[in-house]
Formats: structure tokens, sequence, C-alpha cells
């Protein structure tokens, strides 16, 4: 087991007394996890089963996709191996949000389980309290070996599912890719560069933020020749990028001002230091650098005067013409001709040189809220059983990015072996066919757990993760120094009321500074004015409370 996974064993949160939820598997949280259901034995719901079973689930589907799960390979050969049939109601995705809500709030018809629900904080505590859906850590325990040993290998992952009183509400969706300062999630806005302009002009990957706008003065004062040279049709763009949108925002070029906090957060706009402290970015002094430093770029006609305003297919039709020099995304290959000719940049060197992780950076990616019981359920044992299945190594990663053999043009996956000879899900090639499209037409996803260490054992990592992964670990996580990120903390029903009415209104004051502070400049007393206003909309207690949940979390570990 690695140091990685050894160091945090409690990272929920809310109480130090958590612990002693974390001892084994189990550990429920007494009565309240056993309700009915629990006396079953668990060799009557072991999979397969002796007789077919029916049970009731939702689910949701992408437009333009098959509508009826059952029609999906991977729902049929689970009922072959499980002997168990799922009567589904499924949603389409563009509507889920709306209807779903009013699915919850209607129990007299509602499922035994909600398969792919993406359910927040304050949901789950809603429908928990209200006895729309059942608790399920002694379910965990005693129906789910799968997940159980998913949990062994990494309790992280299971404090996160807990709420305060150490019940969970949901089942997870967990997928590692690296972990810690390798992880993939550590930067979401990656900067890319058009090493393909440098060349051509001459010029060294810029590694200070001087060096950085001589080049990007140098793409705008060499458009005429670019233009022509590259048969770009448009005007040449140094650098683009859509403001406060995750991971298209610029404030990733700002991590070396100041105390070298950067802005990693978009919403929340917090980092917590090497002491343990939680800060508010937007408050420090490399913040007010940094973004005086990009209103200059600006004012230089440097950054893409649609930087404010424009959408993600406007900033992709631009990219995918050839005209921007720089740019920021998650995979440069969404926004950029092809991946020929560009490469990420790496941090700059201001006052400083490093990168601050992204929120939840390191524990890798996790939604708490992918799969609930509902107390509809029947038979919640039968129900949990068959959803372990979801954990079983080998069928995660075709619930999360699709399958193989399904006898039509394209496949994720094709069935090999590993090292051992064992069968190991191996990433085909596509060709022509979009991964997103192919993903989407054949994964499920729903409850799975991918982790690390099942890479080379019982599937291969995406070709698009394992370049991206290989760009982190090699050129941003020599200057990941940050000893803590903001972990995902799993609040208390009125610690979550306050974190979002608190949240909404910050995280609008500071974006709006953001915009109008790049797009316009600032002055001393705007900036004062700024900091008051933080105030008024109550940062210190915003700031407090992520504090208490840190503090519980470094005294668990």
């Amino acid at each position: 087991m690695s140091k990685f996974y050894r160091k945090g064993l409690a990272l929920l949160l809310a109480v130090a007394t958590m612990l002693t939820l974390l001892v084994g598997c189990g550990g429920g949280g007494g009565a309240a996890g056993g309700g009915k259901g629990l006396e079953v034995d668990p060799a009557e719901v072991a999979m397969p089963l002796a007789e077919k079973a029916t049970i009731k689930g939702m689910t949701k589907f992408p437009a333009g996709t098959e509508s009826e799960p059952n029609n999906r390979t991977i729902f049929k050969r689970l009922e072959e191996q499980t002997n168990v049939h799922v009567e589904w109601r499924a949603i389409q995705s563009d509507q889920w949000g709306d209807k779903i809500q009013l699915e919850m709030a209607n129990k007299k018809t509602l499922p035994e389980f909600v398969f792919d629900a993406g359910f927040g904080n304050a949901d789950l505590l809603k429908y928990g309290k209200n006895g729309v859906i059942i608790p399920l850590e002694e379910y965990i325990d005693k129906y789910m070996p799968n997940l159980c040993k998913v949990f062994e290998q990494v309790p992280e992952y299971k404090a996160m599912c807990m709420d305060s009183d150490g019940h969970i509400w949901a089942l997870p969706w967990i997928e590692q890719l690296g972990y810690e300062k390798t992880a993939i999630q550590l930067l979401d806005n990656m900067p890319y560069i058009n090493t393909a302009w440098l060349d051509y002009l001459k010029l060294d990957m810029p590694t200070t933020t001087d060096e950085f706008e001589a080049v990007l003065k140098a793409f705008k004062d060499n458009a005429a020749d670019l233009k022509s040279h590259f048969g770009i049709d448009g005007d040449i763009i140094p650098m683009s990028c859509i403001m406060n949108d995750g991971g298209q925002d610029p404030y990733i070029l700002i991590n070396g001002f100041g105390e070298g906090y950067g802005d990693p957060d978009t919403w929340k706009h917090m980092v917590v230091t090497d002491d343990g402290k939680v800060v508010c970015d937007a408050q420090s002094e490399g913040f007010k650098k940094g973004t005086e430093w990009l209103h200059k770029l600006y004012e230089e006609g440097l950054i893409d005067v649609d930087a404010f305003t424009q959408d993600w297919s406007t900033y992709v039709a631009k990219g995918k013409s050839g005209r921007y020099g720089v740019c920021f995304t998650w995979d440069v290959a969404n926004v950029a001709p092809s991946l020929e000719g560009w490469e990420p940049l790496p941090m700059l060197q201001a006052d400083t040189k490093c990168i601050t992780p992204d929120t939840n950076a390191y524990f890798s990616g996790f939604d708490r809220g992918r799969c609930v019981v509902t107390s509809a359920a029947e038979n919640p044992a039968l129900v949990c059983s068959w959803l372990d299945q979801m954990y079983v190594p080998i069928q995660s990663p075709q619930n999360n990015w699709g399958t193989y053999d399904e006898g039509d043009d394209f496949d994720i996956f094709e069935m090999s072996t590993n090292d051992k000879g064992e069968p190991m899900l191996k990433h085909a090639p596509l060709g022509d066919a979009s991964p997103v499209e192919v993903r989407e037409a054949e994964s499920v996803n729903g409850p799975l757990a991918i982790l690390d260490s099942y890479y080379g054992v019982y599937v291969t990592r995406p070709d698009d993760a394992a370049y991206r992964l290989d760009w982190i670990e090699e050129i941003y996580t020599p200057d990941c120094k940050a000893k803590y990120c903001l972990p995902n903390f799993f609040m208390t029903q009125e610690d979550t009321t306050t974190d979002s009415n608190l949240g909404a209104d910050i995280g609008k004051c500071v974006n709006e500074f953001k915009s109008n502070a790049v797009m316009n400049g600032f002055t001393d007393a705007d900036w004062d004015q700024f900091m008051a206003d933080l105030q008024a909309y109550k940062i210190d207690d915003y700031v407090a409370l992520y504090q208490k949940y840190m503090d519980a979390y470094i005294a668990n570990q």
C-alpha cells in the first residue's frame, strides 16, 4: 500500500470520532443502516441468482443514443451474468435535471434505485432526511464485497462517502488516473502553446511571464506572415480563453505572482497553505498582481476580445481554424486542429514558480452521489448485490468508457490478456470515430470504481489520458509543492446550505471582478472596494466554514 493510500484514513471531516467508523469495510451507522432487507442471507442474493429476479431502476441516456438501457450490450451481458432483469425508466440526459426532481418527489412511483443520479450533497441529505433514500453502509458491509475491496484499498473514498453521522447515502463513481501530485485532475485549465508558430518564428518555449508576453507580442507582430505560411483563414489571436469557464479560464497563468496561490478553483476561489490554513486566493497580493498583468496583456491586444463572452462552440470553431497561439482546456485536441504542433505551457516564473492543485485533485475523479437506493426497494439486499457487480474491476471500465465485441462499426475495447494471461480490456483504435460518440453509445456510467492499480491488470490506460498524464508528471508535478489540496467535504445539511448561499454570492463577486479588471483595469480604490464587497458577502464566515472541516481532516490523518 502506497504512502498516498496510508496517509488519509479519514478524509471526512466534520468530527474526529468518525475514525471509529473506518474499521474494516463495515463500521456502519447502527440502527439507521439496519432497515428492511438486512436479515437476508448474503448467499440468497449472491450473483448469479439461482432463480430469475426483477428489480426496478431509473437512469439517463445521452440525446441521439439508445434510449432503452436493456438494448445496450453492457446491460444485456449483466443480465446474463447475474440472472437479474432490470425494468428501466430512462430519461434523456438534457432533461434529467428537471425530471428527476419530480420523480424523487413522488414516493408512489419511485424506482428501487437511481443508477446514474449524480446527486449533490444537499440532495443526498434532503432525500435521506425525508426517507426517500436509505442509508447503505450496512448493506455495503454485508452484500457488496467488491465495493468493500475498493474501500479497503483506498480508505479515503469511503470516508468521502460518509456524512458527519457516518451514513453513506449513495454509491460512488471513482476514476483514478494517477494519484496525488501526478493525478490527471491536478489542473483543469491546462495552458497550451502553438509550438509550430514558435518553431517558425525561431522562438524558445517561454519560462517566465516576461518571456511569455514577448512570445505573444511576436505572434501578434508576425500575424500576416503566420497567416500566409500556415494558410489560416481569419485573424491571428495570440491567446484565447473563456474567462471564468473552468478548464478554459486563463488564471492558471498567475500562479507565479505573489504568494503563488493562483486561482485553481474558479468557483470557490480557496486554497490551503502547507500549515493547513484555508485562504481565499482572491484576497491575496498574488491575485492582485496577476490580474494587473493579465489586464496589461489584454490592453496590448494579446488576449482574444471575445474571451469574456464566447461560448464553447465559438471557442472551438476559432481554434479548429488554427488561429490560436495559446489556449486553455482539458485536452488541446478538442480545440486545436490536431495534437501536432501543440505542447503544454510550463508554469511561468514571476515572483515564484509553482502550481496550486485544483480542489480535490489529489483524490482523483470522485462523485459521491452517483447511485442511490430508494425506500421503494422491496429487497434492498438484492438491489445492492446487483449494484455491487458494477465494482468488479473488469466491469467498471466498461460501464465508464464502453465495451467490446458489440458487432457494430466501433468499440472502445477489445478483450485481451495481461502479462499473467488473465482477461484485460485493451483500448481499441477508433480510426475516424469520435471517442465521445463511442463512449456515449456504449457506456452506461452509474456507480463504478477504476483504481490506478487496475491499469495493465484489468484495463489499459486510455490514449487521451496517457499523454495528459505524461505531461502532468513531466511538466507540472515538479512545480507542485503544495502539501494539501482543498478536499471534497461532505458537510452537514446546515453547513451545505451555508456553503451554497455564501459561495454563490462570493463566486459571482470574484468572477465579475476578474472579468471587469482584466478587460478595463482597476485602481487601488477599485481593489479596496472589491475587498469590501467580499467582506459584505461574509468571506470570513465562508473561509471559517471550510477551515472547520479542514481542521477535522488534518486531525484525522
